[in-house]
């Protein structure tokens, strides 16, 4: 039976429609923009959005199963209408879409930052409250109130469990991401001046073997964490340097300094053209938990993720090998602290 992707283009999408293919399913994309990502791929392009539930409806016909992986990444606070358009109001269309078309299971990907990040001194698990509040991030609030878009599904009949991933970071990431373009420019040497702090990173292969094991034997109505190893920005861009052979950053400015500064250092960006990296809200979640636990995943799911050291040179072997890099990338040889 056929199995449908939204959001197929994105990071985790571009390395789900990949597995789905190599365990031999057929798949079927909704596809808003970049299909040329799936050029040569044995896959069915449906034209969509999640804000149509025409084309909703026109993907899900006949599916068995839909990965809703969609969504609007910002760590900007100025963008909550998109993020509700996108994030709320599309996953209440993808839920009406997989009732109506009679969708037999619903994954759903929603994010680390849906949940409530404090208390920071006690593991972080799947019983956190949803992060509603006004104090926290739009991103952080439309991610939760997705959630509770599917919670209100389930109430209605259908099938579906909950993923909440961390910082996604691995191959095949075309945009590239908020996190490629930062690995990207560390292994450049273009960011000599960086912040302290540090979060949770998981490799986008191993969110994707959860996802399939979500799938397969979780359940219903469930929510699952998938996280992996938690490393300070300091440790990790040290990794990257010692990777690429590009020189590391020589200043780590403290969190405190970093938030007076960001209001001008996203202005500067916006002003020159360029996405901008480090703003208030992304520089809020170098704050974030550093115990967030995927116990429930390892023992309902089998879900073991690989070692930080070895998605750093494996994303970066994928940045060289499609010529975003130009040197060669050397083998890792310690874990990351």
């Amino acid at each position: 039976m056929t199995v449908v992707v939204t959001g197929a283009a994105g990071h985790v999408g571009a390395n789900l429609v990949h597995a789905l293919l190599a365990q031999g399913r057929p798949v079927r994309v909704l596809v808003h923009r970049r299909r040329e990502i799936f050029q040569g791929l044995p896959v069915e392009i449906v034209p969509g959005d999640v804000r149509d539930p025409v084309s909703l409806c026109r993907a899900f016909a006949g599916a068995e199963v839909v990965y809703h992986l969609a969504g609007h990444i910002s760590i900007l606070a100025s963008e909550w209408p998109l993020l509700e358009q996108v994030n709320v109001l599309g996953t209440r269309n993808v839920v009406e879409a997989c009732l109506v078309c009679g969708v037999r299971r619903l994954i759903h990907c929603s994010s680390i930052h849906a949940l409530e990040q404090e208390p920071l001194d006690a593991p972080l698990d799947e019983n956190r409250p949803l992060a509603l509040a006004a104090r926290h991030a739009p991103y952080d609030r439309s991610k939760a109130a997705g959630e509770l878009e599917v919670q209100r599904g389930l109430a209605r009949g259908l099938d579906a469990v909950i993923l909440n991933p961390t910082a996604i970071i691995g191959p095949l990431d075309y945009g590239p991401s908020h996190l490629g373009t930062t690995l990207l420019a560390l292994a450049q040497g273009r960011m000599p001046i960086l912040v302290e702090g540090g979060f949770d990173w998981v490799d986008v292969r191993d969110v994707v073997a959860g996802a399939l094991a979500a799938e397969e034997r979780g359940a219903k109505g469930a929510r699952y964490i998938l996280s992996g190893q938690w490393a300070s920005i300091r440790a990790l861009a040290e990794e990257v340097a010692s990777l690429s052979h590009a020189p590391a950053p020589w200043l780590y400015l403290p969190l405190w300094l970093a938030q007076l500064g960001a209001p001008l250092a996203t202005a500067w960006d916006q002003l020159r053209g360029r996405r901008p990296l480090f703003t208030s809200v992304s520089i809020r979640t170098l704050r974030s938990n550093r115990h967030i636990s995927h116990e429930r995943a390892s023992r309902e799911l089998g879900y073991a993720p690989r070692p930080l050291r070895t998605t750093l040179e494996d994303t970066l072997n994928w940045f060289r090998a499609t010529g975003r890099l130009s040197h060669p990338i050397a083998a890792a040889t310690a874990e990351v602290p």
